[in-house]
């Protein structure tokens, strides 16, 4: 188990959010260091999350999902349809930290499957760390352009650790006509290396994005 404390120090308040981990080589069965940087950054903005509908893709170990939900928001959580060890992990950190009856999808990134056909309402896509391999870059994007096609005035909110330079998906956006905007860590309060008493994001370059779709069309 992971305790992660999230504080307000203007008002004091403060939120714990416990996460079950497992020692697996499985990508989404432990929490990485853009996970605590989303979390804090819904944290920062919990009183405009009350009563939202929040869907997390790629939510592995669920942090900022399960952060959304304590948060007050109606949330969704999903992983991979063919990672169920990774939707059994999203379970259990919903039941560690007293989240009943939360809906967990197999989402697959890339593939219209009935769970992304029937999504209800959706005003925030949760996704941390979801651009690790460039190989699903274009899947993620394709997953996130069609629910935002659905909901014209829902956003993307995600965290990314840059780990080479030469990755991109700033082509990607462009093709699938979407807009995207950086939050500087600090306007949130997590450029803290020992952000919610957690070491994980450490001294990583980690980015906040959020995107959304065009509302200019591009010319080609």
């Amino acid at each position: 188990m992971r305790k992660f404390i999230f504080r307000d120090q203007t008002t004091h308040e403060k939120l714990s959010v416990t996460v079950p981990e497992v020692l697996d080589g499985s990508y989404g069965m432990h929490v990485w260091p853009c996970a605590p940087v989303l979390a804090q950054y819904i944290w920062y903005n919990r009183n405009v999350l009350k009563g939202k509908y929040v869907l997390e893709i790629g939510a592995g170990t669920a942090l900022p999902g399960v952060m959304a939900g304590l948060c007050g928001a109606n949330i969704i959580l999903s992983d991979s349809a063919s990672l169920p060890k990774c939707l059994e992990n999203c379970q259990q950190t919903c039941e560690a930290n007293g989240l009943q009856n939360i809906p967990i999808l197999g989402i697959t990134w890339g593939c219209f499957d009935p769970h992304l056909l029937r999504l209800g309402k959706v005003d925030v896509i949760l996704g941390s760390d979801c651009f690790y391999d460039t190989k699903d870059f274009e899947d993620v994007i394709m997953t996130v352009s069609f629910i935002l096609e659905r909901n014209k005035n829902a956003e993307f909110w995600s965290t990314y650790q840059e780990r080479s330079s030469e990755r991109s998906i700033e082509h990607l956006l462009l093709k699938w006509n979407l807009h995207c905007r950086q939050i500087p860590l600090s306007s949130f309060d997590a450029d803290n290396p020992n952000l919610a008493e957690s070491d994980l994001p450490g001294n990583h370059t980690i980015h906040m994005l959020i995107i959304s779709k065009r509302r200019d069309k591009i010319r080609r």
